[in-house]
Parts: C-alpha cells; sequence; structure tokens
C-alpha cells in the first residue's frame, strides 16, 4: 500500500522552440534513422546498411541534442484529484457556458490550471499574460499541456 500512496505523478512536457529550421533538421533526422533502422533490420547481415543505419541514428542524436539545447521546456504534473476539483470550482462557468454544457469557465480556468500544474513555478499572472498574446496553436498547446496531463491514466482495468 505505501508504494501506492507514493507514486509519482504523471507529468507533460511541452518543447518550445522557435528555430523552424533546427525543428525540421531533427524532424528529418527522425525520418531518416528511422528509415534506416527498418533497412537494417530487413537486412541484418548488410553490412553497409548497418553502417548506414549507425550514422543516421548519430546524425538524429545531434540534431536532438542542437534541438534540446534551443528549446525551452515547461513540465506540468497531474494535481492531487481534491486539488483539481476546487479549482474546478474556483472557476464556474456563467450561466450560458452551463447551458451549454461547459464544467468550467474557458475564460478564467486555463489560466489558473496551468499555474497550479506548473511544475517551473509558471505565475497565474505569467499564465494570463501568455495565453492571449501567443499564437492560438502555441496558446492551445500550452492550455493542453496542463490539461492532459490531469487526464491521464496510468492503471489498467487487467483485462485480457
Amino acid at each position: 500500500m505505501d508504494r501506492l500512496r507514493h507514486r509519482a505523478r504523471p507529468q507533460n512536457k511541452l518543447r518550445i522552440c522557435d528555430d523552424d529550421q533546427l525543428r525540421r533538421r531533427f524532424e528529418d533526422a527522425e525520418q531518416t534513422a528511422q528509415r534506416a533502422r527498418f533497412l537494417a533490420e530487413a537486412n541484418p547481415d548488410d553490412e553497409q546498411v548497418a553502417q548506414h543505419a549507425a550514422q543516421a541514428t548519430s546524425t538524429l542524436e545531434e540534431a536532438r541534442a542542437a534541438l534540446d539545447d534551443t528549446s525551452d521546456f515547461l513540465t506540468f504534473l497531474a494535481l492531487p484529484r481534491p486539488v483539481l476539483e476546487e479549482l474546478i470550482s474556483k472557476h464556474p462557468p456563467t450561466e450560458q457556458q452551463a447551458a451549454e454544457g461547459t464544467v468550467f469557465n474557458p475564460d478564467t480556468f486555463p489560466a489558473a490550471l496551468i499555474a497550479a500544474a506548473s511544475f517551473d513555478g509558471m505565475t497565474r499572472d505569467e499564465a494570463d499574460e501568455l495565453l492571449p498574446t501567443w499564437p492560438a496553436a502555441d496558446a492551445n498547446l500550452l492550455w493542453e499541456a496542463a490539461w492532459s496531463v490531469q487526464q491521464e491514466s496510468r492503471v489498467d482495468l487487467g483485462k485480457d
């Protein structure tokens, strides 16, 4: 039981990198390495194919290191259920939002959750600043990183 009481909370990491060239280099290297591994597995006796796979893997590791060095990361942790429920209750939907089936106020809750779930210490004011000023896709991913970790399950029913 002690082990169950002290489980690590799920976490999500959001990568933020504004260098499109580095991101494309990494994605290309990742695809090349994957294809090279498939070829090497399909041709286990071909030394040239194995060397190509090793080189592609090395190139991928270099691209990943370069991308990691240029990126910022935000980490979000799952909140204990009572904490999450209390946070949701502090941001009730408006009457109109509730009529539309919304459980929390989408205007106030996202920044509050981002701050509460932030492992890096992002404040509510910082989240309130970033959400409306970032492009919609980036702001949505920031929200999604904080919200999706709250929904993550690491248990199953054991059905075979």
